[in-house]
């Protein structure tokens, strides 16, 4: 959790305390807090290539940035030369720095502002002057080629070598009216009473510095992880800390409390309590490698790097304000005819580009999205959501009846000629004007069913519902009547759609399918017959259960399931298969015949969230709570959704170089750290992913559907879990 000052962050305190207060009795009460998201600003074309080197901003919130180019700054989306004051456009600027909220700069002349009426104006008559820093009553220390200057009262009156060159930083402590002076293997100090320069510090490959604590700490970055000194006496409070996101620092700044690192490999600032928050890759920057670091207006922060400059925004957000921004993003970019949809863009990272495309799983996708809405429908009464909600119902309506087979939901569909390169899974309809994909799978109907359900319970009208127990009632006849499988277009069973015993049972109780089909079946005959009555659906379900073993198979203990040599689907953990689980669950406890079959069912699956609780899912964790439990990890769910990033742009995510996390062996399971990263420092995806997942993403060629947020988040509302 980020904050942006500290008055901010103890505002927040007192809601995390309300929060957590609440949560003993159950839930959570939605209270702001801190979001963090990025603005990007690229090299315009007239500036492509050129270095950057600094960037500050000022009291009236300006931003300028130092580059080869001379003064620029950002301006939709890119950095674009600074024509405000025409006299600087015509000056060799080799450095700014902000004093007193205002911009002062180094040229190859002077050390100079705009402010105060432009009279600051001091000269330093140094070879080459590359930095320099302000002191008390406009005193400045500069550094160049030959030597430093020490200029006060617009006069210089000290001049001197350093013990050794280049210079890489200077930096005024207040508290001590003394300059810092660091070199790549020394760290001096300038006293402006004494005027001399002592070497205070001895070291290795040092690259950055910056003061903390009230300046009571100096810490100063190395290519190797930082160190940290009293500012006084200059001695080492610890061992030199190489635990870090990237070792090889390059910026040092406090920015509100907060100490802000820049790397080679993205940015970080430390928390508050253990760790880091790491900003890297294209969510948050426009590249890794960090040239500075400043802080910018509104409580932002100003990351400065090679490429590009990005602003770190923290803005006070409920969680119902993050639903409605995500909702907002699916509204726009991700219905396709009323279908929750892929978005896949021609240029990475351009919305603009964008395009809704088809999936296999569309309809598993919509049932996820459409649960969401009709969450938000039951809980707010909005008349918006009820659209969503018909919308998506008959757009799913639509995959039983745009094909000829009785109770087969199609995968999707398009319209025609779009998609009939595949001709083994696109089929045209009747009247040629369309195709639909075939093929489904056990996915899709896991959805179907999940979906129809709450439809039926939620939507305020009748015939809807009655809509909703038909297409329930169609499917699970097509299986019934197909001895348990999904016959396709070919008269044959679909590759995933099989749940008949001597295809379940084929698998070892280690093999996950045959406990994940048996949940699956069960809960489809349990809700078919909760809404249509049919006994035959009742009588069904018993006779897998007690003839060939489902009930047995629903109990396989989820910590026994692990690899078999020789069969393919246990090679490794599906986390796919969570999904469909947890999925079906829901109508597997809810429709349960008997209160018997509830404590058995309430066993098994929290068998399986104990195993599922180091990815914080607040999906599965609320889905779980639906069970009536009263430990689910509440807490972890709500930060699961408070640090859910506003971008869900899949930007290529690399975690695996960081040498702060602790990594585990090779495992069935892939769980290749101690503790789950936070969503948005990890690669964005649904939740038939591996959150434990350190490297992915498709350079930013796609953007994941805002349901991943929405459907938890009105989940909890819906129980009760969040108010």
């Amino acid at each position: 959790m980020r904050k942006a000052s500290n008055l901010s962050f103890l505002l927040f305190l007192v809601f995390l305390k309300i929060g957590l207060a609440q949560n003993a009795d159950g839930f959570y009460q939605d209270v702001p807090f801190w979001q963090d998201s990025a603005e990007k600003f690229v090299l315009s074309e007239e500036l492509s290539g050129r270095q950057l080197w600094q960037v500050r901003s000022d009291r009236n919130g300006n931003v300028q940035v130092l580059s080869e180019a001379g003064l620029i700054l950002p301006h939709q989306g890119k950095l674009v030369p600074s024509h405000l004051y025409r006299p600087l456009t015509d000056m060799k600027i080799a450095a700014m720095e902000e004093y007193q909220n205002e911009f002062v700069y180094l040229t190859d002349k002077a050390v100079l502002s705009n402010a105060w009426a432009g009279t600051f104006y001091v000269i330093a008559n140094l070879l080459e002057p590359k930095l320099f820093a302000l002191g008390k009553d406009f005193s400045v220390l500069v550094s160049g080629s030959n030597g430093l200057a020490y200029i006060s009262q617009g006069k210089s009156v000290w001049r001197g070598k350093t013990p050794q060159s280049p210079v890489l930083q200077l930096l005024f402590d207040d508290s001590q009216n003394r300059f810092l002076v660091l070199t790549q293997n020394q760290l001096a100090s300038f006293s402006p009473d004494m005027q001399q320069l002592v070497m205070q510090l001895e070291g290795k490959d040092l690259t950055c510095m910056g003061l903390t604590d009230n300046a009571n700490t100096l810490v100063i970055g190395t290519k190797d992880g930082y160190l940290k000194l009293n500012s006084k006496s200059y001695a080492r409070q610890a061992d030199i800390e190489t635990k870090l996101p990237c070792p090889e620092l390059t910026v040092v700044k406090e920015i509100d409390g907060k100490i802000w690192f820049g790397s080679k490999r993205g940015a970080f600032a430390q928390r508050s309590d253990v760790g880091f928050d790491y900003y890297s890759s294209q969510r948050w920057l426009v590249d890794d490698e960090v040239v500075d670091i400043a802080k910018g207006p509104a409580g932002s922060v100003l990351i400065l790097t090679r490429k590009g400059l990005s602003r770190i925004n923290f803005q006070q957000m409920t969680l119902a304000q993050k639903a409605a921004h995500f909702d907002k993003m699916v509204r726009q970019r991700h219905i396709r005819y009323g279908l929750n949809c892929d978005f896949a863009l021609a240029q990475a990272g351009n919305l603009a580009s964008g395009t809704v495309v088809d999936s296999d799983n569309d309809g598993l996708w919509t049932s996820m999205y459409l649960a969401g809405e009709l969450f938000r429908f039951a809980v707010t009464k909005s008349e918006e959501a009820r659209q969503n909600c018909i919308e998506s119902f008959t757009a799913m309506e639509r995959l039983d009846y745009i094909n000829p087979l009785l109770g087969f939901p199609s995968r999707t569909f398009e319209r025609r000629g779009y998609k009939m390169s595949d001709t083994t899974r696109w089929r045209p309809t009747e009247d040629r004007l369309w195709d639909w994909k075939a093929t489904t799978s056990s996915d899709e109907i896991v959805g179907h069913f999940f979906v129809y359900s709450l439809f039926a319970e939620l939507i305020d009208d009748d015939s809807w519902r009655n809509r909703a127990v038909t297409l329930m009632d169609g499917v699970m006849d097509h299986i019934v009547r197909n001895n348990w499988y999904l016959i396709d277009y070919d008269g044959k069973p679909t590759q995933w759609g099989r749940w008949h015993p001597e295809y379940v049972n084929q698998f070892p109780k280690q093999v996950g399918d045959r406990r994940l089909n048996s949940v699956e079946i069960i809960a489809f005959l349990q809700t078919a017959y909760h809404f249509t009555g049919k006994e035959v659906y009742k009588k069904k379900a018993y006779e897998l259960m007690n003839k060939h073993g489902y009930l047995d198979n629903i109990m396989i203990p989820i910590t026994e399931i692990g690899h078999v040599a020789g069969i393919d689907l246990s090679t490794d953990w599906n986390h796919s298969d969570d999904e469909l689980a947890f999925l079906s669950y829901w109508n597997l406890y809810r429709y349960a015949f008997s209160e018997e079959l509830k404590d058995k069912y309430r066993q098994t699956i929290y068998g399986h969230w104990q195993l599922e609780r180091p990815e914080k899912n607040p999906l599965w964790n609320f889905i779980y709570a639906m069970t009536g439990a009263k430990e689910f990890d509440l807490d972890e769910s709500i930060w699961s959704l408070q640090q859910m990033p506003m971008d869900l742009i899949t930007w290529p995510v690399h975690n695996s170089h960081r040498k702060d996390l602790t990594f585990l062996p090779a495992n069935f399971r892939n769980q290749t750290i101690t503790a789950v990263l936070p969503p948005d420092e990890r690669p964005v995806s649904k939740y038939n992913n591996n959150a434990f997942d350190l490297n992915a993403g498709d350079n930013g060629r796609s953007e994941q559907s805002g349901d991943i947020y929405t459907l938890p988040y009105w989940m909890g509302r819906y129980l009760g879990l969040i108010k």
